[in-house]
């Protein structure tokens, strides 16, 4: 017997009455049963944001979701977006000398835990960085950074992008600053950890920032890639109590392992479809 076909879906809309009952009652005549639905009114903005897992017996695909929606999506005017659960996303992870979270990422990949279709790592360090890691089932491509020929690097990465079909970009500490062209050609499918609780300490070294300021909480942010560096929409965050006793490799210590946790989470609420773009914020619905 096959299992049945399950779909995610999200909408974005401003908020009205009868978006719900239009929603659901679309589903039904479809034959569709709904299995978990969330809803958020962001009375700020007066937009309305829902995600809804579902399924049917009968066969379908996305497009077919999106075209018996294609009625509601226009009354409502909404944004929607549908996902087969079935179909795992292709992900290009870019990574540089530090490998913590790219090895976190591996792991969970291999685990099951992260359910995605990695298509290539990217690095501005040749494979031996690596030695340690097992990537002889990815395809590795080293992209160095030369002096004034980042616009021809950039291009590069692009086009790996659009040859493997790549649907989410993963930067797990790739410490290079991406253009203004590369960060606008990604928005919302690029997804950046950095190592500070944002907003502040930015810039280099945040941790010995932190540690001059005496700070009792350090922690990172995992958000989406945007021109605005360090200003993307914020998607997961996480901190760790320290003492005046800490010093700055005992910050950066702790620090990786808040940094490996909230990127993950975050790369996980993306492939789930946890995540709506809502301006410079973000909607993530609860697990």
């Amino acid at each position: 017997m096959n299992t049945p076909p399950n779909f995610v879906m999200r909408l974005a809309c401003d908020n009205r009455p009868g978006i719900v009952a239009a929603m659901t009652g679309a589903l039904f005549q479809a034959g569709f049963n709904i299995e978990d639905s969330q809803q958020f009114d962001d009375q700020g903005t007066d937009r309305f944001f829902v995600r809804v897992v579902f399924s049917r017996d009968a066969a379908c695909d996305e497009d077919g979701v999106r075209q018996l929606m294609a009625p509601v999506v226009a009354e409502f005017g909404m944004d929607i977006s549908v996902h087969d659960l079935r179909r795992r996303r292709r992900v290009l992870l870019l990574a540089s000398k530090q490998d913590h979270c790219l090895a976190d990422l591996l792991y969970r990949w291999r685990t099951g835990e992260l359910p995605m279709e990695i298509v290539g790592l990217v690095s501005n360090h040749p494979r031996d960085t690596y030695a340690h890691l097992e990537l002889d089932a990815i395809p590795f491509h080293h992209l160095p950074v030369e002096k004034d020929r980042k616009p021809e690097q950039e291009a590069r990465v692009m086009n790996v992008i659009r040859e493997t079909g790549t649907e989410l970009v993963v930067l797990a500490r790739y410490m290079q600053i991406l253009s203004d062209d590369l960060s606008r050609q990604l928005a919302g499918r690029c997804i950046n950890i950095h190592h500070s609780f944002l907003p502040g300490f930015k810039g280099a070294k945040p941790y010995h920032q932190a540690h001059e300021r005496g700070v009792k909480l350090i922690g990172a942010t995992a958000h989406y890639v945007t021109a605005d560096l360090d200003e993307g929409q914020i998607i997961e965050q996480d901190v760790e109590r320290i003492s005046h006793r800490d010093q700055p490799d005992v910050l950066v210590r702790k620090g990786r392992d808040i940094e490996r946790r909230v990127l993950a989470r975050a790369v996980r609420y993306h492939l789930e479809d946890r995540v709506i773009l809502n301006g410079s914020k973000t909607v993530v619905f609860p697990e």
